[in-house]
């Protein structure tokens, strides 16, 4: 292990028995900022270390190297006597269990949180599911697809004549991982010892935003636009004359007056509110498309930020790793080799940190097992 300050949470211990990315994405937020954070694994193994791509040296998935960092590691058949009654004894001295089996699962282990908070009445018990723990759908099995299609949010991605799309990213995951930490240290926080009902669908459900009272009032729903959104023109993506594309927006009155003075439409009262530019949409696209696509990519951002108005070059990861702001800001970390996110948020007096990548299987088991028989009374 890689020698570290001690972090904000280091007072915390979080048992994380959940799989897939985001359960152990909430643990991993606390490890990040110094939770003695225990990754329990079944037999053989988590799932997520054969997820996607693989690290060469160690054939494990690189998911795992990030899902996984700054875990202690312990294999448990939660279904053999001995290791649940290991897992029993973690969660007795843990202020937080992640887990994310269906909702019974954990009841049926012997492991349901009246047994649990009986013993340990001040455990905070986080539950990621795909629904729920109550409600008509809380069996259903579930992945991020089915929330992101019944969040409302694949029905607004796409061109407007084509297909709903699904993200290419675990979208849903992420954002669940990101709530479930936050309600996490809210219950903490709290000093009362309780279920944190987390699941996929309501997390991206609160991303539709003002989506849900545009139905609720108003009877309206949001229609395709591509990269569009309704309230806002213009807000694109445009394809440069080098064949760059770049991103602009102008969710604000100047910005926006500002961009039209540069294509050529300004002092035009047509164009002057949010209503009026929604309404010539197709008008204003058009003007900005051809205006970039006569242009280079270096030509357009330097005429935009020269009337300081919002434009961006559309980036892919190569463009991310060689990108000034993102190596000067440090935000991609190289962790035992392997490059990944840094720490998410950047504390000035108790900085979260990266110590270490997922670590191999068991690799912390005799360890976390010692611990245990130190701490039991009757040893």
């Amino acid at each position: 292990m890689t020698a570290a300050t001690p972090g904000p949470l280091a007072d915390l211990r979080v048992i994380d028995v959940a799989t897939v990315v985001a359960g152990p994405g909430c643990a991993r937020y606390l490890a990040d900022f110094g939770a003695d954070v225990i990754k329990v694994e079944r037999p053989g193994g988590d799932t997520v270390r054969d997820l996607g791509w693989k690290d060469p040296r160690d054939d494990t998935s690189v998911w795992w190297k990030i899902v996984s960092r700054n875990k202690r590691t312990i294999e448990l058949d939660l279904k053999d006597p001995a290791d649940l009654a290991v897992m029993r004894a973690l969660c007795d001295t843990a202020d937080v269990l992640v887990e994310n089996f269906r909702p019974g699962t954990l009841e049926r282990l012997g492991l349901g949180p009246d047994l649990l908070h009986a013993t340990n009445p001040r455990l905070v018990i986080t539950r990621v599911t795909g629904f729920g723990q109550t409600g008509p759908y809380r069996d259903r099995t579930a992945f991020a697809t089915q929330a992101e299609a019944l969040s409302g949010f694949a029905a607004i991605n796409g061109e407007p004549d084509g297909a709903p799309l699904l993200p290419p990213i675990a979208l849903t995951d992420e954002v669940t991982a990101v709530v479930a930490a936050f309600a996490t240290m809210v219950a903490v926080h709290s000093g009362v010892g309780q279920v944190v009902d987390v699941n996929l669908m309501e997390s991206m459900l609160q991303l539709m935003g003002p989506l849900v009272p545009l139905y609720g009032m108003f009877g309206r729903t949001q229609e395709r636009l591509g990269a569009g959104i309704p309230y806002t023109v213009p807000r694109n993506t445009y394809r440069c004359a080098d064949g760059h594309w770049v991103a602009v927006s102008s969710s604000a009155e100047t910005v926006a007056q500002r961009v039209l003075e540069l294509i050529g439409l300004g002092g035009d009262e047509r164009f002057v509110g949010f209503d009026a530019r929604v309404e010539h949409r197709g008008l204003i696209d058009e003007r900005l498309g051809a205006w970039v696509g006569a242009r280079t990519r270096d030509e357009v951002l330097a005429e935009f930020e020269r009337v300081n108005a919002a434009v961006a070059p559309v980036y892919d990861m190569a463009d991310i790793f060689a990108d000034p702001h993102y190596r000067e800001r440090g935000a991609v970390a190289t962790v035992d080799g392997v490059p990944m996110p840094e720490v998410v948020a950047r504390l000035s007096a108790t900085p979260g940190q990266l110590r270490w990548a997922g670590r191999s299987l068991d690799a912390d088991g005799p360890a976390i097992r010692g611990e245990l028989d130190r701490n039991d009374p009757g040893s």
